[in-house]
């Protein structure tokens, strides 16, 4: 599972679909609505907050609005009806590490998207987050 801090805009189809996937997973982990990946590094940051279902929902609308930009057909009515109204902080180490991990998988996968992502050097991030300074965080597993 890989709940990206970047801005969707980022993510070729591919990893589009599987972050829509994955966050809705992430959504029912939090609801207590399955048995898998209850440990799961990636939903520290959203266990963290005063009303993680509400985190990751306002999470998924950012998906769901790429995914609309985009054409795509994704289910809105599959989020959950709670938003928070505020950003979270998310470090630049970590957003650093999550770009230059993205693009180690991109150079393969979809090497047009690569190619276009080299001129930037700190992306952009989901519209819940905002950078503020800071090392990688302590959650992450380096791959």
């Amino acid at each position: 599972m890989r709940l990206w801090t970047l801005h969707p805009e980022y993510l070729d189809p591919a990893g589009l679909v599987a972050l829509w996937r994955e966050a809705l997973l992430a959504q029912k982990v939090l609801l207590g609505a399955t048995r898998g990946y209850l440990h799961h590094p990636q939903l520290v940051r959203f266990r963290e907050q005063p009303h993680p279902v509400a985190t990751i929902c306002t999470y998924l609308q950012g998906i769901f609005q790429e995914s609309l930009g985009r054409g795509y057909r994704f289910d809105a009515s599959k989020i959950g009806p709670d938003r928070i109204d505020y950003l979270l902080d998310e470090t630049e180490g970590q957003v650093l590490y999550e770009w230059a991990h993205l693009k180690s998988k991109l150079e393969t996968r979809a090497p047009n998207r690569f190619a276009q992502m080299q001129s930037i050097k700190m992306p952009a991030v989901n519209p819940m987050f905002r950078i503020v300074p800071g090392s990688m965080r302590e959650w992450e597993r380096i791959t």
